[in-house]
């Protein structure tokens, strides 16, 4: 059984990551793959439990460093338990976040140094890496106003400013211009038609000659 790929997703909080990957996972699904949908932080029981303490509202006591390390625990359990193991076995992994998003997070909003953050997440992930990466990219009011029409009640990291969230896409941009040929900056202001439609063509190229060896058995 051939490897599978590891697809990530990611931009700033209202960029549509979640509608993205769900078009995704139905274009990749329609050319007869097997996909893994999961998230960070998250993706398995113990992430889950993790996740649950990092966005809760009422944990904004919080410090940057209690945040960082238990990212990355979250992280480490995601691919020792789900992430590895699936693409082993031949699937196309479709994660929202991952490890550009510590970059972006923590080094670019938090200030925490990239070096250190680099040793860290290779720690916690083993070496395990994207083959890919899709960032999101629209103007943080944008973000803010896509959040408020759809309702959504802000958790502990969305209710930061919108001077934080402007560090945070400037880290995105900067993560994207350094790593051309793995991360695909994707403008997402359009409709939710046409962005899907430009991921679509990329995951093609992708997938290109895996079809049949990491199709579904």
């Amino acid at each position: 059984m051939a490897r599978g790929l590891f697809i990530t997703f990611e931009g700033i909080d209202g960029c549509g990551k979640s509608t993205q990957i769900r078009r995704a996972e139905e274009h990749l699904q329609s050319l007869g793959l097997r996909c893994v949908v999961t998230r960070e932080p998250g993706g398995t029981p113990i992430g889950e439990k993790i996740r649950e303490v990092l966005l809760a509202r009422q944990h904004g006591e919080m410090c940057n460093a209690a945040e960082l390390l238990l990212y990355l625990a979250a992280r480490a359990q995601h691919v020792a338990e789900k992430i590895r193991p699936s693409v082993e076995q031949g699937a196309v992994v479709l994660c929202d976040r991952f490890q550009e998003a510590t970059f972006a997070y923590q080094g670019w909003g938090r200030g925490y140094d990239g070096k250190l953050l680099e040793r860290l997440n290779a720690f916690a992930t083993g070496g395990c890496a994207p083959d890919h990466t899709f960032i999101l990219d629209i103007p943080v009011a944008e973000a803010f106003e896509r959040m408020k029409k759809a309702g959504k009640t802000a958790d502990r990291l969305e209710q930061n400013s919108m001077e934080f969230y402007d560090k945070i896409r400037r880290g995105y941009r900067a993560l994207a211009a350094a790593n051309a040929g793995r991360i695909t900056l994707v403008d997402a202001c359009g409709t939710i038609e046409q962005t899907a439609a430009l991921i679509c063509r990329r995951l093609d190229v992708l997938v290109s000659g895996r079809g049949k060896e990491t199709a579904a058995g």
